[in-house]
């Protein structure tokens, strides 16, 4: 996936030192972890207007969401196992040179960077979902006490 990029430029990866590398996967850990809260806030989201769906269509489509959003959930859980990894790696690297294969960890990097852009498109799909729903939930709601107000 090479249009969706966390590096500053191209060839970032066989250039960046190992600290810069350090660095850049903090923060992709960082994001992870923002990420992984405002998954929580989308089951909650979910949680809540589910109650309101008598409609079986919009049982369906809410289910299929909660679906994707629990495989969005383990590819997060992953992507950040795989991110601690990493970072363990990286700190083997800077702490004895000789002993891992650069260029392997190099690789193993760029994986990590399409990992998480992966991830970034999955989770932004499911958040445009849930926040669709909800928001077709809500302007069901408001037209029914509008139509009991009469």
């Amino acid at each position: 996936m090479t249009n969706f990029r966390y590096r500053p430029k191209d060839n970032y990866i066989n250039e960046a030192n190992w600290n810069q590398l350090y660095v850049l996967t903090e923060h992709w850990k960082s994001d992870v972890l923002f990420y992984n809260d405002d998954l929580k806030f989308s089951h909650d989201l979910i949680d809540k207007y589910f109650l309101w769906i008598s409609n079986k269509e919009n049982i369906d489509k809410v289910q299929d969401i909660e679906i994707n959003l629990l495989k969005v959930d383990k590819q997060c859980a992953a992507l950040l196992k795989n991110i601690n990894t990493h970072l363990h790696h990286i700190a083997e690297l800077i702490e004895h040179p000789f002993l891992y294969n650069s260029q392997k960890f190099r690789i193993e990097h760029a994986q990590l960077e399409d990992d998480l852009a992966q991830f970034v498109k999955d989770f932004r799909n499911n958040r445009k979902d849930v926040f669709q729903i909800t928001e077709h939930l809500i302007k069901r709601e408001e037209l029914i006490q509008q139509l009991e107000a009469v």
